[in-house]
């Protein structure tokens, strides 16, 4: 049989663009669909302009920190900023990348279609009525903010972080519901911008996605030296916009009201959902899961009643695996080697995350509680190691001490399993854990690396030779 195409990939974000280009790379004959902006949520709502927001007010925080610059030796007088410009510098950020992607993909031979891509029968899709045949088809659709029931958007005073990055305007008073990634960056840009914060926790701790001790120094040094009040153990059962917004808190444990707030803003940072609606999935008798994903294999086949697919394969946020832009990317890699015969499968557990606050977060692998569940189902006991961030000469020569890292391990192999940070750069350090992790090395391996002094690095360094003097 002929085909139109190798691969089709439906939607053109982070995951599908990364597969886009290894498919060429492969020599197969690609095109991707995109029903919206090129680049998915990830360049035009999400990762990029986030970043941007959050380098630019990190320059006013750092401006104005004036008891930090007096013991560098630096004074700055009469600090200010531009909203607008600010704006500015995301949207052109944005638009810039926005355009790379797509002259990349054009330039490599990729068909760029815009349009409405969905599954039209096995090896078949319609955009927009129109019918296109291929070999496999790749399924990135992505995802879309969650608004839990009783919250009210009207994308100016309730809105959730699609709007927040355009930066519209500052409000004196954000009500910021979620701890997660989402709602500790946008507190941080915030705060550096003036803003006062309340942030709303279902919970009762917060930030419950991050290692507990990551938390705790994250509530120390993010959290409480802000204009940030905090509210854990309670939902926000009804958000209604307005001047002023109104948000009725309930107890997430006896459902009573807790609290009535009157704020200038809410942003609702409750996660994400997967955009698997509409995708003509029954034409080949597969339904998401209850929550909306794609149920796949390790391969990143689509599977149905547990047997996969053939030529369907799905990546990225739909897929529920790890909703991080990345981790699609490298999913999308996956899925065309083995579209190419070549057999390989995802690693999650050495993929890194990073919360770009100020100082940063970043973690790869396990957390101890998840290392502890592991320890008890297969039979080995866990050991963790701590360094500080204020023992570090690099740290105490940038003047930005604050932070910890924490690895968590085997003891009886000294296999690394999880690596926590929270500091300067931690984004980037963060990296030399992931490369470790995905080879499996023991803390008595890692120990006998040597670190260039004085950097960050010796942070983790110093960790790894604590952890190998417990180990031996």
């Amino acid at each position: 049989m002929t085909f139109d195409y190798d691969v089709i990939i439906i939607g053109a974000g982070v995951g599908g663009h990364g597969a886009a280009l290894h498919g060429v790379s492969c020599g197969l004959k690609v095109a991707i669909i995109e029903a919206a902006d090129m680049g998915g949520t990830c360049v035009n709502r999400g990762c990029i302009p986030s970043k941007a927001l959050l380098a630019a007010s990190g320059r006013v925080r750092e401006l104005r920190n004036q008891h930090h610059l007096h013991a560098l030796g630096i004074s700055v007088q009469g600090v200010g900023f531009d909203r607008g410009a600010i704006a500015g510098h995301a949207d052109t950020m944005v638009k810039k990348l926005r355009g790379d992607l797509t002259n990349s993909l054009k330039k490599l031979g990729v068909a760029v279609l815009a349009g409405r891509g969905k599954v039209a029968g096995t090896q078949a899709v319609t955009v927009d009525g129109r019918i296109l045949t291929a070999r496999e088809i790749l399924l990135a659709p992505g995802s879309v903010p969650f608004v839990p029931k009783g919250i009210t958007l009207d994308g100016k005073t309730v809105f959730t972080s699609d709007q927040a990055v355009r930066l519209d305007w500052l409000p004196e008073w954000i009500a910021i519901v979620g701890s997660g990634y989402i709602g500790l960056e946008f507190s941080d840009v915030y705060t550096a911008l003036g803003s006062e914060v309340t942030m709303i926790e279902a919970l009762d701790q917060l930030m419950p996605g991050f290692d507990p001790d990551i938390a705790k120094q994250a509530e120390r040094i993010l959290i409480k030296p802000r204009d940030i009040e905090t509210h854990t153990g309670v939902f926000a059962a009804k958000v209604t916009p307005g001047s002023p917004v109104r948000i009725e808190l309930v107890n997430a444990k006896t459902k009573e009201v807790a609290d009535l707030l009157e704020v200038d803003a809410c942003l609702v940072a409750t996660g994400r959902v997967p955009a698997t609606q509409d995708l003509g999935l029954d034409t080949v008798g597969v339904a998401p899961d209850h929550r909306g994903f794609i149920e796949v294999d390790d391969h990143m086949a689509v599977l149905k009643g547990g047997a996969a697919v053939p030529h369907l394969w799905a990546i990225g946020d739909a897929t529920g695996k790890m909703m991080l832009a990345h981790a699609a990317s490298a999913q999308g890699v996956v899925a065309i080697e083995n579209m190419c015969d070549r057999p390989a499968t995802m690693d999650y557990r050495s993929i890194p995350a990073a919360a770009f606050t100020h100082p940063e977060i970043s973690f790869v692998g396990l957390t101890e509680p998840q290392a502890q569940e592991e320890a008890t189902e297969h039979g080995f006991k866990v050991g963790t190691a701590r360094t500080y961030f204020k023992g570090n000469s690099k740290a105490l020569a940038e003047g930005e001490t604050d932070g910890l890292a924490k690895i968590v391990y085997r003891q009886d192999t000294g296999e690394l399993l999880g690596v926590h940070i929270i500091g300067l750069h931690a984004a980037d350090l963060i990296h030399e854990a992931s490369g470790a992790i995905a080879q499996r090395a023991s803390v008595y391996q890692l120990a006998r690396q040597v670190h260039a002094h004085p950097t960050l690095s010796e942070v983790l360094d110093e960790a790894y030779k604590r952890a190998s003097h417990a180990v031996h």
